[in-house]
Order: C-alpha cells, then sequence, then structure tokens
C-alpha cells in the first residue's frame, strides 16, 4: 500500500514523531510506501510532495515543528477542492492518508471518510482540547514552557513591585492556563470557560501586593470579563472561520493599573508555547499514536483516530474528535482558587 501522510493546522512539538513512528514501522514491518504532502490540506489540493521514508525520518524525533510545513487551508472552501484531493491521490496512487491535526484538520478528515476517502486521523493540539482523548501530545511542551515564563516572572514582578499578566494560548479552553497557573504559582487564573469579575480580579492583585508579594496572573487568550466581550486583533477571519485574538493580557493591565494604582505589565507567550524541542512525555505520546495509526490503517480500520485513554491508546470515531470541545470543567478552576490573592 502507498500512504499520503500530512500535518494540517498550528505547529506542535511532537509532529514529527508522530511521522518518524508512522514511517518507521509501516516501512520496516509492512512494506509500505509513504509520500509526505506538503503545508496540511494544501498538499494533496495541490500535489504538493516530499519524499518520506526512514531515511528521511532519522533524527526528526527532538524536532519541534514538522518536516511536512503546515497551513490553514480548508478545500471545502475551495472550488471544487475535494475533487481536486481525489484526483491527485489517484493520480499519485495512494491508497488512503494519515491526517495529523487538530480540530480543523481532523474535521475536513472527517468529512473526507464520508466521502469515501480512506484516512486515519492523528490528534494533535497545544490547547488540549480535542474530544474522546484524555491528552494531546504538544500540551506538555506548551505547558512546560509557560511554566518556566512564569517562574522567570516571579522575580522582576517582585523586584518592581509590579502585578504581571501572562497571556498564555487557549481561544476556547483554558488547559494550558490553568495547568500552568497552579504548576507556576499563579495569584490568579482565567480561562474562557469561566466569564471573570474585573472587580474580583482586582481585589486579588491587592491582597497579593498586602502581604508584600507581586501577583502574577495568567490569562488564556480567550478569556473574557463578564459584562465583556471577545478581544481580537480584527474582523478577519482564517480559512475555517477564526477570528484573530489578541489583546486580553493588555486591557487587564490597564484595568488593573486604573483601578488598583498598582503598575501592571503584560507578557504573551503567543508562539514561543509550541515551538522548539518536546518534553519527553510529547515524544513518547506522539511515537505511540503514530505507531498504533499504521496499525490501524494496516488493519483496515479506516475513519478511526487514535487516541489516549488512561494509559491505553485507543481507536474512537474520527467524527467524536470533533463533534465538541473538550473545555475545562469550572470545579477544576474552583479547586485553584484557594491559592488566589
Amino acid at each position: 500500500m502507498r500512504f499520503g501522510v500530512l500535518t494540517g493546522g498550528g505547529d506542535c512539538p511532537g509532529l514529527n514523531a508522530v511521522i518518524r513512528a508512522v514511517v518507521r514501522k509501516g516501512e520496516k514491518e509492512y512494506g509500505y510506501e509513504f509520500i509526505g504532502f506538503r503545508d496540511g490540506w494544501k498538499g494533496p489540493l495541490e500535489g504538493l510532495t516530499m519524499p518520506l521514508n526512514i531515511a528521511a525520518t532519522r533524527g526528526i524525533l527532538p524536532r519541534g515543528g514538522t518536516i511536512l510545513g503546515s497551513s490553514r487551508t480548508n478545500p471545502f472552501k475551495i472550488e471544487n477542492g475535494v475533487e481536486r484531493i481525489k484526483e491527485n491521490l489517484a493520480k499519485m496512487n495512494i491508497d488512503a492518508l494519515i491526517a495529523i491535526g487538530g480540530e480543523d484538520t481532523l474535521g475536513v478528515a472527517t468529512k473526507l471518510d464520508a466521502l469515501g476517502v480512506k484516512v486515519i486521523g492523528v490528534p494533535k493540539t497545544i490547547d488540549n482540547d480535542l474530544n474522546n482523548t484524555d491528552y494531546t501530545f504538544g500540551f506538555d511542551t506548551a505547558v512546560n514552557i509557560a511554566v518556566e515564563a512564569i517562574d522567570r516572572l516571579h522575580t522582576t514582578a517582585e523586584s518592581h513591585h509590579r502585578a504581571l499578566i501572562v497571556e498564555v494560548m487557549g481561544r476556547h479552553a483554558g488547559w494550558i492556563a490553568l495547568h500552568s497557573g497552579l504548576a507556576g504559582g499563579a495569584s490568579c487564573i482565567l480561562i474562557p470557560e469561566v466569564p471573570f469579575d474585573i472587580d474580583k480580579v482586582c481585589s486579588y492583585v491587592k491582597s497579593r501586593f498586602e502581604q508584600s508579594y507581586a501577583p502574577i496572573l495568567v490569562v488564556a487568550e480567550g478569556a473574557l470579563p463578564k459584562d465583556g466581550d471577545l478581544i481580537t486583533k480584527d474582523s478577519t477571519k482564517d480559512a475555517f472561520g477564526h477570528v484573530k485574538l489578541s489583546g486580553i493580557g493588555e486591557w487587564l493591565a490597564n484595568e488593573i493599573e486604573k483601578r488598583t494604582g498598582a503598575e501592571a505589565r503584560t507578557s504573551i507567550l503567543g508562539h514561543i508555547q509550541r515551538g522548539g524541542t518536546p518534553t519527553a512525555f510529547d515524544r513518547v505520546l506522539a511515537t505511540r499514536f503514530g505507531l498504533h495509526a499504521i496499525t490501524a490503517a494496516h488493519e483496515g480500520d479506516w475513519g478511526k483516530m487514535v487516541a489516549l485513554h488512561g494509559t491505553a491508546i485507543k481507536r474512537v470515531p474520527l467524527a467524536s474528535a470533533t463533534e465538541k470541545l473538550k473545555t475545562v470543567d469550572p470545579a477544576l478552576l474552583a479547586e485553584a482558587e484557594v491559592f488566589f490573592g
């Protein structure tokens, strides 16, 4: 058999580990051939490929990003997009696809599966918001990067007697904010699932200063005040309809200064969270996902996604990954509130 492999959406530590595992087991144990599609769904749409074999995947395990490249191309928003993909797969004698991605990439994979394209999905997102898997690779790396930043900011906050806001990724789900805030000893954590009261946030800031400490606040980019709107960079949207989020950290810093008189500064971690070397946890999880994905393909179990349930890798319906977002239970945030202020 001949497989096409692609990575779509935001880059993520661990993607190369998946590619390596798929190719190593597929070529070594099953004798399969692989073609790498470049830049997400743009690859099969436009016939953009690169060689993919054991030699091409040596040494990529510790590398962040993806050797295949990525994009947010949505073939269902392009005229004759699906037909072009099917034609290119037929021309290249590609029997099936292994799609590695998040909500948008796997959403396209699910639709293609329903249209007769053989697909196996591998879940990827630093946000950890894909349904029907306990964790996605990339999340652990993002949290560790955020925690390191918070640890460093504590000392400068204390030295300058400032409130420091750390803005992390998380459009609709606050997993990174919750985990990094808890691990980093944040004075307050704000997540999209629970609209926040700015007066209460300011009371945490005042309380922290009264105890002769400088507060660190961790806020997800999608967090919003109870009586406010989502803060966006502009009105433009990507191919999947997502607006560009930006500014909640700066807004929060301005409000804190106005309401408390304390100096406040914002650090926006942005793409730093999803760049660089994956943690050991993410390398292992991504590798296991890759091994199980090619096994599912070998057994012809199409339309499935590999998922982590407890410590076991299971196969679940591909459609289940995107039927809803896996968001933070407000009860988990409530557990952390004892450390606020």
